[in-house]
This record gives structure tokens, C-alpha cells and sequence, in this order.
């Protein structure tokens, strides 16, 4: 068996209502007065109340934007050497905060594993090698990066963790996810860029791992994925000469709502267990046509779905480390009552891929 010990999330000090960031994609794009309203209701529609960024003026008039340098007529949009140079400066940090809310004693622990989860940078050495000079750990710390993957990265990151726990009853592993979406927003009127824009936001989770559980801990009990083949092109994640560009089209939900019910089935098979058994959920919040794509498909109620709500109104989409935010929530709330309750969690990301797990609190 392996647990997740302690969970600590972090998000950038720059917090702008969502709104205020509409306002501040309108002067990016440059739009008309049609167009703007258009927009506005767009932003409204994601229930997003708040998104976190690293950018400190996010959400000024893109006039007096000053993060990344501008020619007069704000052409060329920012260069991937610019977003990357600007994901080494606040990846870390941001990681660290995370790492700190944990509230254990890292140097301490005796970690054995580092595995880090991101999508929205990279650069060598990474941040797991930072992350154990910053804290003075041991240099022999066996190292993982699991990037790319999409919203579903932590997925991966929590499997390995559970198979290194399960090999090595000693192991201690720490998982850290971190995503500056902020970072890649595009200056296009795509409606695949709009929605995208709209939805992503910075943040940080990290999580503890072993082989020994203790109160108000998350035993790892199953996780099945499977891919979707027929969204293939419905959800993508690309490097290009000015970002990396998400495609998420408006059919997603869609593919969710007639994918997710056979998914689960397997995995309560693969669980032993039915349904009935499922007491919470923790769904990684994409976005509000997604999670209710998911609540008439397991025939589950907005109250089920509540901490997946509450994450995406206060922080939005921070693609992997979004549903960690979640099980925290669910880990914050939970009393002596709730112990043997079992929770139900999936997310989903390029593929299209959909990954699900099995917790029960402890």
C-alpha cells in the first residue's frame, strides 16, 4: 500500500478577477466593441471568479504591459526563448512555496524520490535538481520528470510514486507539480485560443508519499487509464515560435460525457468495488462544460462535484496540479467520520487521455 501523507498547494501572490483579465485579453487582441462583448461573456460563462499569475500585470491594459518587451505596435508577440527564460525565473519559487505548506520537515524525511510534474516549461538542470540544492537534500535522491502530459500529468506522477512505495516500503517520495499557464497565452481570436485563455492559471502542488499511512492520509488504492482516440485533435499541446498553443475545442465535454462512464466501470472492476461505494469525488476541474459532462454521465450531483467547483472558482484551470487542489480540499474537510470513505478522481488531457484513481482517506 502507499499513502499521500501531507499535501501543500501554492499559487503566484498576483491574483486578478477574471474579468479584469477579460478586459486585459480585449486590448491584447485588440478587439471591437461586438467582439468585446462576445468575450466578456465568454469569461462570465467559466464561473471563474479569480486566476492566479506570475506576471505582476497580468491584468493591466495590455498597453502598459511591461513583462515581456514590446515593439511599438506590440509585434512579435513573445518568443518562446522570452516564456522560457520567464518559467526558469518563477517555476521554482512557486514549487518551494508549495513544498514549504506541506508542513514536514523535508530535510528531515529522509526523501528518497523526487519525481516533478510540468507542461508549461522545461530547461537543464530542472527543477528537481534545484529543488534539492535549494533545500540541501541529499544529492543521492533518485530523480524523475514527467512533463508534457497535459492535465492529466499528476496522474503519472502519483502511479510512479505508488509502484516505487510498493517496491521499497522505506521510499518517501515527494511529487511536485507546477504549471505557469500565464505564461503561454496567445494573441489570436481562434476560438480555441479565446477558450483557453479564458481557463488557465499558475500554480503549485506538492505531495508526500509512503508506504505508511496516518491520520487523515489518502491510500492509493487503484488508477486505470485509457485513451480516446476520436478527440484526438480536440485537445492538443504544442511548442510553437510564440508559445506553447493549447487546442481545446468546445466538443471536449462532449467526448468526456460519452468516454467517462466506461472508463469508470473498468476501474471500480479493477477496484473491487461498485458505485455505491463511492462517497467523493475529486474531479480535476478543466472547465464547467467538463464537470457537467461528468455529472450527467455518473449521474452525480453539482453538490458531488462541489471541491472541483470551489478550486476552479477560486484558482481556475492550473492544468496538472489542478486536482491536487482538490484532494487537498477534500483532505482539509475531512473529519473522523470520514474515514474508509472511498473517493473517485479522474482528469483528462491530449489524446485524448483519461486517467482515473481510487483513494480511500485513512
Amino acid at each position: 500500500m502507499s499513502f499521500i501523507t501531507a499535501i501543500g498547494t501554492a499559487v503566484p501572490e498576483n491574483c486578478f478577477p477574471q474579468m479584469q483579465i477579460a478586459e486585459f485579453m480585449a486590448s491584447a487582441l485588440q478587439m471591437n466593441e461586438h467582439e468585446q462583448r462576445k468575450l466578456k461573456a465568454l469569461y462570465r460563462m467559466t464561473k471563474i471568479a479569480q486566476r492566479h499569475s506570475v506576471l505582476v500585470d497580468y491584468g493591466k491594459p495590455f498597453s502598459e504591459y511591461q513583462f515581456y518587451p514590446q515593439s511599438p505596435d506590440l509585434e512579435p508577440f513573445p518568443t518562446i526563448s522570452q516564456r522560457m527564460t520567464a518559467y526558469q525565473k518563477f517555476a521554482l519559487p512557486l514549487c518551494l512555496k508549495a513544498i514549504a505548506n506541506l508542513n514536514q520537515n523535508i530535510t528531515q524525511k529522509g526523501i528518497t524520490h523526487i519525481i516533478t510534474v510540468s507542461c508549461t516549461g522545461m530547461y537543464a538542470p530542472d527543477l528537481d535538481i534545484e529543488i534539492i540544492a535549494d533545500l540541501n537534500l541529499d544529492t543521492t535522491i533518485q530523480r524523475t520528470a514527467i512533463n508534457f502530459m497535459g492535465c492529466y500529468g499528476a496522474f503519472n506522477g502519483l502511479k510512479m510514486a505508488d509502484t516505487i512505495c510498493k517496491a521499497n516500503p522505506e521510499a518517501k517520495v515527494l511529487v511536485v507539480c507546477v504549471e505557469l499557464c500565464t505564461l503561454h497565452f496567445q494573441k489570436k481570436m481562434d476560438e480555441d485560443f479565446l477558450l483557453s485563455n479564458a481557463l488557465f492559471a499558475d500554480g503549485a502542488a506538492a505531495v508526500l508519499i509512503e508506504s505508511k499511512g496516518q491520520d487523515k492520509s489518502l491510500e492509493l488504492r487503484s488508477f486505470f487509464c485509457d485513451l480516446y482516440f476520436e478527440g484526438k485533435q480536440d485537445m492538443a499541446w504544442k511548442v510553437a515560435d510564440f508559445g506553447f498553443e493549447m487546442t481545446l475545442t468546445s466538443y471536449i465535454p462532449k467526448l468526456v460525457k460519452s468516454g467517462i462512464k466506461s472508463l469508470i466501470d473498468r476501474l471500480l472492476i479493477n477496484a473491487g468495488i461498485t458505485n455505491k461505494d463511492i462517497d467523493l469525488y475529486a474531479m480535476h476541474p478543466g472547465g464547467k462544460a467538463i464537470l457537467e459532462a461528468i455529472e450527467t454521465s455518473l449521474d452525480i450531483t453539482k453538490d458531488d462535484n462541489k471541491y472541483a467547483y470551489e478550486v476552479l472558482r477560486d484558482y481556475g484551470n492550473m492544468s496538472s496540479c489542478t486536482v491536487l487542489f482538490v484532494l487537498n480540499e477534500i483532505l482539509k474537510n475531512a473529519s473522523s467520520s470520514d474515514k474508509g470513505k472511498n473517493i473517485l478522481s479522474c482528469a483528462f488531457g491530449p489524446g485524448l487521455t483519461l486517467e482515473s484513481m481510487i483513494l480511500r482517506i485513512n
